[in-house]
């Protein structure tokens, strides 16, 4: 009987049977096929072992290839039997000195099938037993038995090579590849498109010439880290990425030296990476820099990695509105302005911001004119500015202390801090005139550009006249002196003394920086003034006479974003000198900040992605932790951290209750200082003296301390600002 007779198989398409009868034809969800019978013959010998393998599956069990019998004249098979893949007991010899066995599969099954060849070409079933010894695979799993994956795979490679309609983008069974580098370079351009980063995992050579047999590629969060000894004296340890991923591809090496898939698992159990940060994935990152070397090399210039980026941040919008006058022509000073523009000047800065209006319709700008109706002042912001405003202006700090030129223009740019406490600019100005009506001018088009939404808190430089057009702009907000102006002054007026003294350097810092109690501020600079014999020095004798203003110590009640510590590690105009030439015209400086706002938003879109992708290590397996691990930024989650830390070493001294209010003395072991901390149950509202929340928006470690007391085991909601939590964008 030919199982390939068309017209017989026409004839019984329809059967359907509950019992698989040999020599009976079956439907199945891939088709057609016939229950294998003695006499029953076959095209060829893998014939024979696909419809054994299908009549297999629809019993629910994996078949084997065993012995073969070939001629001695011209080699090919004389006869072949496959069994289930349970026939036989395995050798003795096998398990022997193996550490770990594997598990017994073979139970002496006698299920088989022979074929014979015949003179004429084919082979035919010469002996054929149904009865097993062991209980069937499910249905819903047969197809993970093994000789189902391999009918699996030789099927998919038949498809693979008569399809015509070629590749989609999506790895499939048996597809082929030229090489091992072209089925990486396949399957990080698919993770690209769907949202992964591709690892290279296991990989088998030959032993006889080294070629790569097999080679593995995972998703970058397969698998789970390793514990080590060793990261137990790690001060930062490295954020946790791997969370046991299963999505994978396996190649394998054919005959012919080329690669096939011969695995493919398509599920992630994470969220995926969004379209738009899909160029921080690792894997893609080496992907774009493989291109641009290559470009590099054909071009013969040099293309750098967020150059795409930069075009992005400088293309949006192609439309032109013919209505928008920038000019305030009702808003004129009476008086002319007090510095003069160079030739040419104006018009520049009039063509750049219009450039930019073009290409950006939301690009908002304001000009001021004198009485002379010459351009004294120039405001400017845009939509990503602003939209940072939106999540992050309750702190605005306004920087008077730069100047492109030394004799002309002051740059004055509203700068704050992101969620990853990481710098923002909401908006820039020009100014050639610096009297109280520019300023109060250029506060009114800043709130306009930002819809009316006023800060908490705005810190400026010690200048008279600004806080004057703030009193009169914005009377009802917090409105303090930047320490860091103050110490950039310092830095200037003292300049001498930081000369060969690195003592006196740190007890400047000490005193402007670390200081959080009144006590403590003014020993440490009767310390610094007596030890340095500073005492005559009449500009520290005048800022310590307004050091309510802008000591941290003073302070300690306003919000501040701890903005102190990011202008630490590089204040804005600190950023913007590496940008700028000497010789740089305002043109050049226009472009050049731009530049590096676009490097900023950057900055960000890469921690973004960092937090989306890795999970900050835990000092330990507690909940509050986790809880607060899974709100904030990594960043933030840091500070937090380093404060659970802290409330571990504290101890309570006291506890008074009054009602539903009690009151904790606190302090850290073997230290004097005593903190008041206040805890009311009725609200669940916690305060302390040390007023650190009030300050940066973090719960300090005294406070931590008594809720852990308080047997409080997650953070009270009102204690994690939105503006700190990795939904702040949201």
């Amino acid at each position: 009987m030919n199982v390939d007779s068309e017209q017989e198989s026409q004839s019984l398409n329809s059967v359907s049977v509950d019992v698989l009868v040999p020599g009976v034809h079956v439907k199945d969800g891939e088709g057609l096929f016939m229950v294998p019978a003695v006499g029953m013959e076959f095209e060829s010998e893998e014939h024979a072992y696909k419809c054994y393998s299908r009549y297999a599956v629809m019993e629910g069990f994996s078949i084997s290839k065993d012995f073969v019998n070939k001629s001695r004249v011209t080699g090919a098979v004389v006869s072949r039997r496959f069994t289930c893949y349970r026939q036989g007991y395995r050798p003795s010899k096998h398990t022997t000195n193996t550490r770990k066995p594997r598990k017994e599969t073979r139970t002496g099954g006698l299920a088989h099938m022979t074929i014979a060849w015949q003179p004429y070409g084919k082979f035919r079933v010469t002996n054929f037993e149904n009865k097993h010894n062991h209980e069937f695979v499910n249905p819903s799993t047969a197809h993970l038995l093994p000789s189902q994956k391999r009918l699996a795979f030789a099927e998919a490679v038949e498809a693979d090579l008569a399809s015509s309609s070629g590749v989609d983008g999506v790895p499939k069974l048996g597809m082929g590849f030229e090489s091992e580098d072209h089925a990486y370079e396949f399957y990080n351009s698919y993770a690209g498109q769907v949202g992964f980063s591709v690892r290279k995992d296991y990989m088998n050579r030959s032993k006889i010439d080294g070629a790569v047999v097999s080679r593995r590629f995972t998703c970058f969060r397969e698998g789970f880290r390793q514990k080590d000894k060793r990261d137990l004296n790690i001060k930062r340890p490295r954020k946790e990425t791997r969370i046991g991923c299963l999505a994978q591809l396996v190649i394998s090496r054919q005959s012919d030296g080329s690669y096939r898939v011969t695995n493919f698992e398509e599920k992630h159990n994470h969220e995926l990476v969004a379209a738009c940060r899909i160029r921080m994935l690792r894997s893609q990152k080496r992907l774009v820099a493989a291109q641009i070397a290559e470009g590099n090399a054909i071009e013969g210039h040099k293309i750098q990695l967020k150059s795409a980026y930069e075009v992005s941040c400088n293309s949006i919008g192609d439309c032109v509105d013919h209505e928008y006058d920038p000019v305030d022509r009702r808003s004129k000073l009476i008086s002319k302005r007090t510095r003069e523009m160079r030739d040419g000047e104006a018009e520049k800065i009039q063509q750049y911001f219009q450039s930019k209006k073009v290409k950006n319709p939301s690009f908002f700008y304001a000009i001021q004119l004198d009485a002379d109706n010459q351009i004294a002042n120039i405001f400017w912001t845009d939509a990503n500015m602003v939209m940072d405003y939106s999540d992050f202006g309750d702190v605005l700090c306004f920087d008077t202390t730069y100047r492109i030129k030394e004799d002309c223009r002051l740059f004055s740019p509203f700068v704050g801090v992101n969620h990853h406490r990481q710098m923002v600019i909401f908006g820039a100005a020009l100014l050639y005139d610096e009297t109280v009506d520019s300023f109060k001018w250029l506060f009114q088009k800043f709130l306009e550009a930002m819809s009316g939404k006023k800060p908490k808190t705005i810190l400026t430089d010690q200048d008279e006249i600004v806080s004057e057009a703030i009193s009169s702009i914005l009377p009802d907000i917090n409105q303090g002196v930047c320490v860091w102006h103050v110490y950039q002054r310092a830095l200037k007026q003292l300049s001498h003394m930081f000369i060969g003294s690195p003592p006196f350097v740190n007890d400047l810092l000490s005193c402007f920086f670390d200081r959080e109690e009144e006590e403590d501020f003014i020993a440490s600079w009767n310390h610094m003034m007596d030890l340095h014999g500073l005492w005559d020095n009449e500009w520290l004798n005048k800022i310590f006479e307004t050091r309510e203003q802008w000591a941290i110590a003073y302070k300690r009640h306003i919000f501040c974003a701890d903005i102190k510590s990011v202008q630490l590690r590089g204040s804005f105009i600190l950023n913007l000198k590496k940008y700028l030439k000497s010789d740089s015209d305002v043109l050049s400086f226009l472009k050049q900040l731009g530049k590096m706002v676009n490097d900023w938003h950057y900055k960000e879109l890469e921690a973004n992605y960092d937090m989306s992708q890795n999970m900050p290590k835990l000092m330990g397996d507690v909940i509050l932790l986790k809880h607060a691990r899974d709100a904030y930024t990594p960043r933030i989650f840091e500070l937090f951290q380093q404060e659970y830390e802290t409330c571990l070493n504290i101890v309570v001294n006291q506890c008074i209750e009054n009602g539903s209010l009690l009151e904790y003395k606190v302090r850290i072991y073997g230290q004097p200082r005593e903190y008041t901390v206040s805890y009311n149950l009725s609200n669940n509202t916690i305060c302390c003296s040390c007023m650190k929340f009030e300050f940066i928006g973090v719960l300090c470690s005294h406070a931590l301390k008594v809720l852990d007391y308080s047997n409080i085991r997650l953070l009270p909601s009102q204690y994690i600002l939105k503006r700190w939590t990795r939904e702040a964008r949201v």
